[in-house]
């Protein structure tokens, strides 16, 4: 009689529950961070399986106010796009800017292959997808409209860069 109760219709219910609810937290976090990236302007023109797509080549991170995201000098070996909070970039120890939600951070040295040109220090708990080398070059690969806002956007900085410097 034991194993007829523990297979019984009312087990088998309370076990079909706790995978519903299982399937149904994994499909929330997967929604909640494809929700994240649709709000980050470097992606929101894209399409769900475009956003599928950077969401399975990123990694949700928080990083604790103080911790450095970036050293100045230091191989690039990611990219992040900051989803909440707020940091300070420094270029030679002087702050240049403070960024938040929606930018994105890194990408020179993961295009160029070349130091660090800024430190990014968290000011505050920030909460940042991370992409390293080898996804970043698959999403500017497969998905053509990360592309090209990312080429406008490195084009707007040099073009800010440029005003800075000759006016």
């Amino acid at each position: 009689a034991a194993v007829k109760r523990s297979g019984a219709p009312g087990g088998a219910r309370r076990a079909g529950r706790r995978s519903d609810l299982y399937l149904c937290c994994a499909a929330m976090a997967r929604q909640a961070h494809l929700d994240h990236l649709a709000s980050v302007p470097l992606v929101s023109a894209c399409s769900r399986k475009e956003l599928q797509a950077v969401a399975k080549a990123s990694d949700e991170v928080t990083i604790p106010a103080g911790k450095t995201l970036c050293e100045q000098g230091s191989i690039g070996r990611e990219a992040f796009v900051i989803v909440n909070g707020t940091a300070e970039v420094r270029r030679n120890k002087k702050k240049v800017a403070s960024i938040g939600a929606g930018t994105c951070v890194g990408e020179l040295s993961l295009l160029d292959h070349g130091p660090r040109t800024a430190s990014v220090i968290a000011t505050s708990d920030v909460t940042a997808l991370v992409i390293g080398v080898r996804e970043f070059a698959g999403i500017v690969d497969e998905v053509p409209s990360i592309t090209h806002k990312l080429l406008k956007s490195l084009a707007s900085k040099v073009r800010e860069l440029d005003t800075r410097v000759y006016g």
